[in-house]
């Protein structure tokens, strides 16, 4: 949209109408699909001082004649950030139904909470359509069904951090806001709202985290009251920029890893999972190629793991037959050479409390000529030790801080968690 002087604008201030037509107009080129009445349908919060814009918040206020109005400014800033944003449609991200889903991704202080408002529309609770922070959801969500029964959900891992990061930025906002109402009571009546809508500063940044709760148990954390509010003024520890939404702890050895944005959360699982068998997504190249120094730095934030140098059962099963048994993998003619046959699935037997009984089993399946078979099986051990010589070739800062002798504190005997694989086996990550 050019310049001109549009019908609504007062002093850089334009009314909800023209707001709405503007984003859609400045965003009709995004990788991101976005949506008309951003600004005037439900959940949009124009009237109690802001809307969300991607992961932008744009602040609301009563112009001349008692219109509410915005910025004009804010919305082509907004804009011009969502324009930016690059979007991979293959990169799904499930966003649900989970089983015992956490309990840090329904803050109490966020109304957009987008997971729930999104499952209950798509599963019949709620029949009105919502935007959800200026975004058309509606026309990228991926359903898919297993077992002819079961429905999931997914959204390009983009949206989901540009959602993360909207939830994040009204909870910011929200809490300042009840921070300057409980000063203003205390001090004496308040002074004249000024007519301008002024975002920055009102939406902290989240700051690094340094390893303040390394070796702590999650057991002990997750009980502590405001530890929810806590972990989401933290940037996420893998990818640094995303705010941080749940805390990361090892389920093997109950220690607490880091607080993670959601998308770096759901990165490290696989599609599938049941209670000793998964399926090894192709996601799995970024954790063992792409960014695999600050994956395996994340792993070992777990005083268990690092000691042992080692990783947890899944991880270290989706390692051995992503990695260990690559070579071993059957190819099959494509229009540009040839490509990996199928889908890799490693499965186990026995336990890693047990690592004599416990024994990997790398498969492959939906092969194009309807073959399903075993590549290798590979004891527990040795896929240990396999690990422990590629570790110190690929990352060899970690592998230095690893061992028994490399910690202080840490219990002979650690009790492990007993992961519960009768759900969606979210458990065991």
């Amino acid at each position: 949209m050019s310049e001109r002087v549009m019908p609504g604008r007062t002093d850089g201030l334009i009314t909800l109408g023209v707001a709405d037509a503007l984003w859609v107009d400045l965003t009709a080129g995004s990788a991101v699909p976005t949506a008309s009445g951003t600004f005037t349908r439900s959940p949009a919060c124009a009237r109690v001082g802001y809307v969300l814009l991607g992961g932008h918040v744009v602040a609301t206020v009563r112009a001349s004649g008692g219109q509410w109005s915005v910025a004009e400014a804010e919305v082509r800033r907004a804009a011009a950030e969502l324009n930016a944003v690059g979007m991979d449609r293959q990169d799904l991200v499930r966003i649900g139904p989970f089983r015992g889903a956490p309990r840090q991704e329904c803050h109490e202080e966020t109304p957009l909470r987008w997971r729930r408002r999104i499952m209950r529309e798509v599963q019949g609770e709620d029949g009105r359509p919502y935007p959800l922070a200026g975004i058309d959801w509606h026309q990228i969500l991926v359903e898919r069904t297993r077992d002819g029964a079961q429905r999931t959900w997914w959204l390009p891992r983009a949206v989901v951090r540009l959602l993360d990061a909207a939830e994040h930025a009204e909870a910011q906002w929200v809490q300042a806001a009840r921070t300057r109402q409980a000063s203003a009571t205390v001090s004496g009546p308040p002074s004249r709202p000024r007519q301008t809508a002024t975002p920055e500063g009102i939406t902290a940044s989240p700051r690094p985290y340094n390893a303040e709760l390394e070796g702590q148990l999650y057991s002990v954390l997750s009980r502590k009251p405001g530890i929810s509010r806590r972990v989401a003024g933290w940037a996420c520890a893998v990818c640094r920029t995303a705010p941080a939404t749940v805390l990361d702890h090892c389920h093997e050895h109950g220690y607490a890893r880091a607080p993670v944005c959601q998308s770096c959360n759901t990165q490290e699982r696989p599609d599938h999972l049941y209670s000793n068998d998964i399926r090894v997504a192709n996601r799995y190249t970024r954790l063992f190629h792409t960014d695999t120094d600050n994956w395996l730095r994340h792993w070992h934030r777990c005083p268990g793991c690092r000691a042992r140098t080692t990783l947890p059962l899944p991880h270290l099963a989706a390692w051995t037959a992503h990695i260990a048994c690559r070579s071993l993998r059957p190819t099959h003619p494509a229009s540009r050479g040839r490509e990996p046959c199928g889908v890799l699935r490693v499965s186990w037997t026995g336990s890693q409390q047990a690592p004599r009984s416990c024994l990997l089993t790398v498969a492959v399946d939906f092969c194009p000529s309807g073959e399903h078979r075993v590549l290798a099986q590979v004891p527990y051990r040795e896929a240990v030790e396999r690990f422990r010589v590629w570790l110190a070739e690929t990352a060899p800062a970690v592998a230095a801080a690893a061992g028994p002798d490399r910690l202080d504190g840490l219990p002979t005997q650690p009790r492990p968690v007993i992961a519960d694989t009768s759900g969606e086996g979210l458990a065991l990550f």
